[in-house]
């Protein structure tokens, strides 16, 4: 078994319906040992799924998506397990208001700099 940080590390689930936007996310946050990805989903109703199964810290939130949005997932999350940070991470900077009267604990813009994802998943570990 490899020896972890001497603080747990962040447990993350990644909610997006792109393959392509999950693998990359994963690949990038792996890279940092303070996060380990616990799982992913294609859609909302799967990260509620997954929180139930994964018990993450933080949710990183696609705000459109099939089946169930990250909109609405983002309040079945936080009225059942408001302790889980959301962080809305999607392409469309008109989804802040939305996101944030949600619940969403915070808003980023995908491209963002990575730095800036550390520092907002981290603030919640």
């Amino acid at each position: 078994m490899s020896q972890k940080p001497a603080e747990q590390p962040v447990r993350v689930l990644i909610a997006d319906d792109r393959a392509r936007s999950r693998s990359g996310l994963r690949a990038l946050l792996t890279t940092w040992l303070e996060i380990e990805v616990v799982g992913e989903a294609a859609n909302g109703q799967e990260a509620v799924y997954q929180i139930k199964k994964s018990r993450p810290n933080v949710v990183l939130m696609d705000a459109r998506m099939p089946v169930m949005d990250g909109l609405e997932a983002t309040r079945l999350i936080k009225n059942e397990w408001p302790e889980v940070k959301v962080v809305m991470l999607t392409m469309y900077a008109a989804y802040r208001v939305n996101a944030l009267a949600t619940g969403a604990d915070a808003f980023l813009v995908k491209g963002c700099p990575p730095e800036k994802l550390l520092k907002t998943i981290l603030s919640f570990g």
